[in-house]
């Protein structure tokens, strides 16, 4: 069976716990628990073919930032996630996405950048076109969202397949 890792990075508080647990286990987090690291694997199906998506949740804090070379080394593609409601989390984003070209050595690495929390309309502080305005070439997908579903995950598995397997190869 094929194995896909994805690496879910971004700010603390942004929601990549929420949005990971809701698409493994259907469930919404209510409550903010910071998270050091957690390991999810779901089965899936990619292409008719049975697949395994291992999703690794990581810190946001900068306490736990000298990990993330690590992850990023054992990753395949990437979802970056920013909070509508925190511009220095979109802030944040741009370092990580060059940390992530930098570890892999590589350009064009599959990643995605998911603006969370778009629920909370009275409290944004990041505005839809200064985001895309910002990202130019930054990423190749962009998903403005308050929680994420499969397509998302699908979505960069796509990214992987064409771009020829070669940074997704377990």
């Amino acid at each position: 069976m094929r194995e896909y890792k994805v690496v879910v990075l971004g700010s603390g508080g942004v929601g990549k716990s929420a949005l990971t647990v809701q698409f493994v286990t259907g469930s919404f987090i209510e409550k903010y628990d910071p998270t050091i690291e957690d390991f999810y694997r779901k089965e899936i199906e990619v292409d008719s073919s049975p697949s395994v998506l291992e999703i690794l949740d990581t810190a946001g804090t900068e306490q736990f930032a000298s990990m993330r070379d690590l992850y990023i080394k054992n990753g395949q593609g990437f979802i970056l996630v920013y909070s509508l409601v925190n511009q220095q989390s979109f802030q944040d984003i741009r370092p990580m996405r060059d940390q992530i070209i930098r570890v892999k050595r590589y350009e064009r690495v599959p990643m995605i950048l998911v603006g969370n929390k778009v629920d909370l309309e009275g409290e944004r502080e990041c505005l839809h076109d200064k985001v895309l305005e910002c990202l130019g070439s930054f990423l190749y997908e962009y998903i403005y969202q308050k929680c994420i579903y499969i397509a998302l995950y699908l979505t960069l598995l796509w990214k992987c397949a064409s771009m020829g397997m070669s940074i997704c190869d377990t």
